[in-house]
């Protein structure tokens, strides 16, 4: 019978049928050797003691003669002792004349009906005071006519034997069958495992990885379903960069016509205008000014996609350098906004991608003078540590909750805070911090969003691989 298939709704498992294949013949095969072994072993021992009884009855017949046409046994108590005399077994003979009469012996043994010729031997089976006893039985020529020798023994010996026999066969058998067993289980289990190692390869790998399966450490038969799986990546890698494109090109050609909207906006509102008007023009300029941010972080984000980035040469950076340019562009509007900040920086080599590395420091210094608030302190701090390269962004201002701090690295999602924060409900956008994590995850790092030293406020921590100076 086959294994039976998996339960309606339960997932089939490759491992379990290909143990239920090859344990299956081990189910059959292993009661069939025991069978067979044992019947092997058992056959020559039945017929040694068959034949030393033989010997014995054998022995016995010689004291059986013909003497003026009667039959006569003469046996001396010293030999019957001798033949009577066994460490486990009980011994019993009886001599039969022509007509079954009994000469000599032990009656039980007579009761039986068995008819040989002379020189005749047999075999037989019979009881003795509730004992199993086996008997050997040889035709006597007596004159003319045919006496018999019987001689019995209970099989003690025959039954321990066979026991140990027993005992040994199995024994024997259940050993190669665990050898077996496990022999089975560690070959399931090694043939699967490039399967296994396949399936930790594409589980640790992230949602951005999609370069295709190496085929070259795994099996041939793997070799089409590697080649199915690339396939599909490539798929999906060539979808993900034609979206990646288009939404670079969107952005990129949004941002002309929304710089040009948002300066008419500012020059309008600079020139001499009815009062009536004042309001609509400040917020044409304000939703210019957030249409124009959004397809900049648009284009960021689709920089930033790894797919997209991996495509992008590296070069040798510092993260001092790059700090220093973002204060001359950063520096004024803090101070337009009422904010404090300052720089802590030391040299800190790393590589990376100069563009990408600038759009991160500019989403985090606009994000900290967005929501710290007028007179808010935001401090921009850079150092080596080992074999990291640390950006830190800290301010002063509301933070975000511990709760929120993994969702806000969500796409356009943003804190509490943010969006309850007078004057910010409507500037952002929701992807700075995404965009922060998509660079420093495209150039092997990590963020962390911690509570500032002051106990007040947000810490933003960028640590990339640091390059040796």
């Amino acid at each position: 019978m086959a294994p039976s298939g998996p339960a309606s709704g339960a997932a089939p498992s490759l491992r379990r049928t290909l143990l239920a294949w090859l344990l299956l013949p081990l189910g059959v095969i292993v009661p069939a050797a025991v069978a067979l072994q044992y019947a092997l072993v058992l056959e020559p021992a039945r017929e040694a003691f068959d034949q030393a009884l033989g010997n014995t009855a054998l022995s016995v017949a010689a004291f059986v003669h013909d003497e003026q046409g009667e039959p006569r046994f003469d046996m001396n108590p010293q030999v019957e002792r001798s033949i009577r005399t066994d460490q486990q077994d009980s011994i019993y003979y009886v001599v039969l004349g022509p007509s079954g009469q009994r000469l000599a012996g032990d009656p039980p043994l007579a009761e039986a009906k068995q008819v040989l010729a002379a020189d005749g031997l047999a075999y037989f089976d019979t009881e003795i005071d509730g004992a199993s006893v086996r008997v050997a039985a040889r035709g006597v020529a007596c004159g003319d006519a045919v006496c018999q020798v019987r001689v019995g023994e209970t099989q003690v010996k025959r039954q321990r034997v066979f026991r140990e026999s027993l005992t040994g066969t199995v024994a024997g058998v259940l050993a190669f069958a665990l050898a077996s067993l496990l022999s089975i289980v560690l070959a399931a289990r090694r043939g699967l495992l490039p399967l296994q190692q396949l399936s930790e390869q594409m589980g640790q790998r992230s949602l951005d990885d999609l370069r295709p399966l190496d085929s070259a450490s795994t099996p041939r038969e793997l070799h089409g379903l590697v080649a199915a799986m690339n396939r599909l990546l490539d798929r999906v890698r060539s979808g993900s960069l034609a979206q990646q494109a288009f939404l670079a090109d969107a952005a990129h050609q949004l941002r002309t016509p929304l710089a040009a909207l948002k300066n008419e906006a500012e020059l309008a509102l600079a020139e001499d205008h009815p009062p009536q008007v004042q309001a609509t023009l400040a917020r044409l300029n304000a939703g210019a000014a957030r249409a124009a941010r959004l397809s900049s972080q648009l284009l960021a984000l689709a920089r930033s996609d790894s797919a997209a980035a991996a495509a992008l040469p590296s070069e040798s950076l510092d993260w001092e350098s790059i700090a220093a340019e973002a204060a001359q562009e950063w520096v004024p509007r803090a101070l337009a906004a009422g904010i404090d900040l300052g720089f802590e920086l030391q040299p800190t080599a790393l590589a990376g991608r100069r563009f990408l590395l600038r759009e991160l420091l500019a989403n985090l210094l606009h994000n900290a003078i967005a929501y710290a608030g007028p007179g808010a302190v935001v401090t921009v701090r850079c150092r080596p540590e080992g074999q990291e390269a640390v950006l830190e962004v800290e301010d002063n201002g509301p933070g975000i909750a511990p709760d929120e701090r993994e969702a806000v690295f969500r796409r356009f999602q943003r804190g509490r805070a943010a969006t309850l924060q007078p004057g910010t409900a409507s500037e952002g956008s929701g992807l700075g911090l995404a965009i922060v994590r998509d660079i420093a995850t495209g150039h092997g790092g990590r963020v962390a969003l911690q509570d500032a030293d002051s106990g007040r406020g947000l810490r933003v921590r960028v640590t990339l691989p640091a390059r040796a100076p």
